[in-house]
């Protein structure tokens, strides 16, 4: 992972409330797909770029990585968290067969389980370290951040594909 990627998404989140900001995630994407033509979601913006609804897709089972990594890292201080092949997942999971309704209810309902069970985490539950396999040592707070701003970066690509 690119430290200017790393600091991309950290400029999203930079002094903002990012639990606000995952709160409002699901809404801001339906928002922003709202009247735009199914087949136009469809669309690869270019060769090799994933279109709105794979983007969407992304973003479900990213959630789901992300539900297993908090619970994890939590469980068992310390524990391994593997990085995926975003690209393979894409390809295996079929995510241009997926529909718009799929890839949105599953969004929000895995979102809408971390974010019920991130407010009710102790402090020492928000400190508990996981290493990832491509960033290193991270607590969940700092994943928690991590993904506010990963959600921000999908946000403006979907919005940057469908002006």
């Amino acid at each position: 992972m690119s430290s200017a990627y790393v600091a991309k998404l950290e400029n999203y989140v930079e002094g903002r409330d990012f639990m606000a900001m995952q709160r409002e995630m699901p809404q801001l994407l339906a928002d922003a797909i709202a009247n735009v033509p199914p087949d136009r979601l469809r669309l690869s913006p270019a060769p090799g770029k994933w279109s709105v609804l794979q983007i969407l897709a992304h973003l479900a089972e990213d959630e789901l990585v992300t539900t297993w990594r908090y619970r994890q890292m939590i469980e068992n201080p310390g524990v391994l968290l593997p990085g995926f092949d975003q690209d393979l997942w894409a390809n295996v999971g079929r995510y241009s067969a997926w529909t718009l309704e799929e890839a949105l209810s599953m969004f929000r309902l895995l979102r809408e389980a971390n974010l019920r069970m991130l407010a009710h985490l102790t402090e020492d539950q928000w400190q508990s370290v996981g290493i990832h396999g491509e960033r290193g040592p991270m607590n969940v707070r700092s994943l928690d951040r991590h993904m506010a701003g990963h959600d921000r970066n999908h946000l403006d690509q979907i919005r940057r594909i469908l002006s």
